[in-house]
């Protein structure tokens, strides 16, 4: 594994930027064209009736009988989790290996992706994957941040 030494600096706004993905929707579902979900990696915000479930609750409470794609949803913010404990050690540490970190959020991005196909596949649905877009975007900033794209580098003969 190839871990690359960072500014402090550098690292703590790459951080900052994999954290402001908590903020994004991550997928946004429209039914019949009037309400909405907005799903974020902490919880589910419905507009008709106004309401806030938390994916501890959603995962407790709701999910006997939900199609399988539903399950897409927790697996990428496990994955995401994983993104931010690898950046938080390169954080803390100084060394992190960004492409682990970027693989990691393409892999949350791909799983929100097929959350949001499985919806839209459902009648009079759609479905937008907003988190996906950002999860990939975040996931470049971040290896170019953190110097996982510096030209010349060869890896490593371990």
């Amino acid at each position: 594994m190839i871990a690359v030494a960072t500014s402090p600096v550098r690292s703590r706004l790459a951080t900052l930027g994999l954290l402001a993905v908590l903020a994004v929707p991550w997928s946004v579902q429209v039914f019949s064209g009037r309400d909405a979900t907005f799903v974020f990696a902490w919880g589910l915000v419905n507009t008709n009736p106004p309401m806030v479930t938390t994916l501890p609750e959603f995962l407790l409470l709701y999910t006997r009988g939900l199609p399988e794609y539903i399950l897409a949803w927790p697996l990428s913010v496990g994955v995401y989790a994983a993104a931010l404990a690898s950046a938080g050690v390169g954080w803390w540490t100084g060394l992190e290996d960004p492409r682990v970190t970027a693989g990691l959020l393409v892999v949350a991005a791909v799983a929100q992706a097929q959350l949001a196909w499985g919806f839209s596949i459902q009648p009079n649905r759609v479905a937008w994957p907003i988190g996906s877009v950002v999860l990939v975007v975040v996931a470049a900033i971040h290896y170019r941040a953190t110097g996982g794209a510096r030209r010349g580098d060869a890896p490593d003969a371990d």
